[in-house]
């Protein structure tokens, strides 16, 4: 009861202005994007935003949007045998290009680092908003393509001045992908394939990206033709990572043969990396 009273006596003194009264949208504005670190996409973009007017200006901080990780979200799909290879429901579709389009209106073009995951299938439309709304991207993780047009993604890339690293499937015919990264990225330093890598791949990476620092083509199908392209041409490779990658060797007449261990003239172009820059230690375990 005493305690009841107490805290009518405290409610009438504040209705009289005896004590101040803190209003959430007063709060300090590092304090609330300290806060606001700590929650999840769906929070941040769709329920924050309608609290107040203050809130969504906090919302539209650039600390909150120097990274968008969509590795959340995943896409509702079927495989098929013919293009685009895969089916994505209306569903999946739509709730992507919602989340999306909430993010990059917060995000105020700020947006540097753009990651999704291996099972969210991203459209032309979807990848188009993207570059236009993320100029500034830096770092792309997008192992999915089945269903955006080379010629859309090289648009994206002309947009996307600063892009430094790139995450990307093993395609067919890669020469205009790659060629456009070294024509409109003068700073893109670093590339992983998700993917077998053969001599095609192996050769545009020699002709358009000279300058690659980091490479990985791990836990695939590497072929030693390309990698001996990869270990000659690219002269200013720091890193290549080709750990649990099994090495083939094909001959036009025989089948296609699994390396058990690294032959000298391979070993020979490898010499230049340092041990903990060149790995390759798990390829004999899994190609034996």
């Amino acid at each position: 009861m005493e305690f009841q009273k107490n805290r009518k006596t405290e409610a009438a003194d504040m209705g009289k202005g005896d004590s101040p009264v803190r209003r959430w949208e007063d709060l300090d504005i590092n304090i609330l994007v300290t806060i606001l670190l700590y929650l999840d996409i769906f929070q941040l973009t769709s329920v924050i935003p309608q609290v107040c007017r203050a809130w969504r200006l906090a919302c539209c901080d650039p600390l909150l949007w120097i990274t968008l990780d969509l590795s959340v979200l995943q896409s509702n799909f079927i495989r098929l045998q013919v293009k685009p290879y895969v089916y994505v429901d209306s569903p999946s579709e739509e709730k992507l290009t919602g989340l999306l389009n909430n993010c990059l209106n917060l995000s105020r073009g700020n947006i540097q680092t753009l990651i999704f995951h291996p099972n969210l299938y991203v459209n032309d439309n979807q990848l188009t908003t993207a570059a236009e709304r993320c100029p500034r991207l830096k770092r792309l993780v997008m192992p999915s393509w089945d269903k955006i047009k080379k010629r859309t993604m090289c648009r994206a890339i002309h947009i996307w001045n600063d892009l430094e690293s790139l995450t990307m499937p093993s395609i067919k015919n890669p020469a205009r992908v790659i060629e456009e990264i070294g024509r409109s990225c003068q700073k893109f330093v670093a590339l992983k394939v998700m993917g077998p890598c053969d001599m095609l791949f192996a050769s545009a990476l020699a002709s358009f990206l000279p300058n690659l620092e980091v490479l990985s083509v791990r836990c695939t199908v590497l072929s030693k033709p390309a990698l001996a392209i990869i270990l000659e041409k690219l002269k200013k490779l720091k890193v290549l990572n080709i750990s649990h990658c099994a090495i083939t060797e094909d001959s036009p007449l025989e089948p296609m043969r699994i390396l058990t261990k690294l032959d000298k003239s391979i070993l020979e172009k490898a010499s230049r990396y340092e041990e903990d820059l060149w790995k390759v230690d798990e390829v004999k375990s899994l190609a034996v």
